[in-house]
């Protein structure tokens, strides 16, 4: 359902459970201590599937969303939304991930605004968490996601698969559960967030904490349209500008003037209005909460801490990992995903992407993103008998 501007509906009971492809179910998984400090008595979890799961289970593969996706992973929302799924044109018959084949399964991340426990749901005394939702970390949400995996009765993914925040998952997984993972794809990511990266994301956490309508986190009960959308569309507008290149921005835009505005006057240049789209586009569909949880989750995030160093922690890894990176991500550039690909135990190569539409490349170029995912599960089609 959409979100107003004081937040999204809360996620517990905002959809009914259904059994179509692309339609939203719903587990309990229990109760978590977390990481960081602090406990949720209860986490639920909003989940989509496509195809269907084979005899012995072996053919499921698992998505990660990023950072503003969800589990709606392809298709038309069969709720009555018009979007298609973020990775829409990979997952589906006759697809890179043939759902004739494969038994799809992507959740929304612990944290998350679109059905799973997060700091627009209620608590258990029916008031929202807000302020009071504790911090989580990519570890937590792999846990989350690996409690949903054992309710599914699915032993060993076939395939773990994601991008950018997803990517990380993709990794905690591999590392943390490396008998569970058959095979793990990663791209425009990196085993954990560099001094830039964090730079930018508590930059984004601040733009939404200046925004006197946060009321400290608790603006649930705000009138529609009262809520801190000023200060999320400001986060996003740092955050596309790291979402896309610098040459794609200068060839689209360039100096052009927003149709019939004039900027030497009161009006805005081209890409200035190009920034509000999707500012208010986000404002739209998204929680502020969850936006500076799960950008904390991922400026937390280091695959190597608490075990000796990145290098020791990837060791742990026995599932083929297959890596690719954009070569115009300014957000997580390419060289991270040379020495992700360095520091893993079994010899690979890094696929990269030629694109010039940057970080967003991961979902953009669906065509060149397709051959990379097909050689990832050429490695783990023998785990299906």
């Amino acid at each position: 359902m959409a979100a107003t501007f004081s937040g999204p509906i809360p996620a517990t009971g905002a959809w009914q459970e259904g059994d179509h492809p692309g339609q939203r179910k719903f587990i309990n998984v229990g109760p978590i201590d977390l990481e960081l400090g602090g406990a949720l008595p209860e986490v639920k979890v909003s989940y989509e599937t496509y195809g269907k799961l084979n005899s012995n289970s072996s053919n499921a593969i698992f998505i990660a969303h990023a950072l503003t996706g969800d589990s709606h992973v392809a298709g038309l929302d069969t709720e009555g939304h018009l979007a298609r799924g973020w990775w829409d044109g990979l997952i589906g018959e006759g697809l890179a991930i043939d759902t004739k084949e494969w038994f799809v399964v992507c959740a929304n991340v612990l944290g998350g605004c679109q059905g799973t426990t997060g700091p627009s749901s209620l608590d258990s005394d029916g008031k929202f968490w807000g302020s009071r939702f504790p911090r989580v970390t990519v570890a937590d949400q792999v846990e989350i996601e690996k409690r949903l995996t054992d309710q599914l009765n699915i032993e060993r993914w076939a395939s773990v698969m994601g991008g950018s925040m997803g990517g990380m998952r993709v990794l905690e997984w591999a590392v943390e559960h490396p008998h569970r993972v058959g095979s793990a794809f990663v791209i425009a990511s990196a085993p954990g967030s560099s001094a830039d990266q964090i730079a930018t994301q508590s930059s984004q956490i601040a733009a939404i904490k200046a925004d006197p309508k946060w009321r400290g986190g608790d603006y649930y009960q705000a009138k529609p349209g009262d809520g801190p959308h000023a200060g999320l569309g400001i986060a996003r507008k740092f955050a596309q500008l790291t979402y896309r290149s610098e040459t794609e921005l200068d060839v689209r835009f360039g100096r052009d003037h927003q149709d019939g505005e004039d900027p030497y006057s009161d009006g805005r240049f081209a890409i200035d209005s190009y920034l509000d789209h999707h500012a208010e586009k986000l404002a739209r569909r998204f929680d502020a909460n969850t936006y500076i949880a799960l950008t904390d989750s991922m400026s937390t995030f280091d695959i190597g801490r608490n075990r000796g160093g990145v290098a020791s922690a990837l060791a742990r890894i026995t599932a083929p990992v297959v890596v690719a990176g954009i070569d115009s991500d300014r957000l997580y550039p390419i060289r991270q995903q040379a020495d992700l690909v360095s520091a893993l135990p079994e010899k690979t190569e890094l696929n990269v992407i030629s694109s010039p539409f940057g970080h967003d490349g991961f979902l953009i170029e669906i065509d060149l993103v397709a051959p990379v995912i097909t050689k990832t599960l050429e490695k783990a089609v023998s785990l299906i008998n």
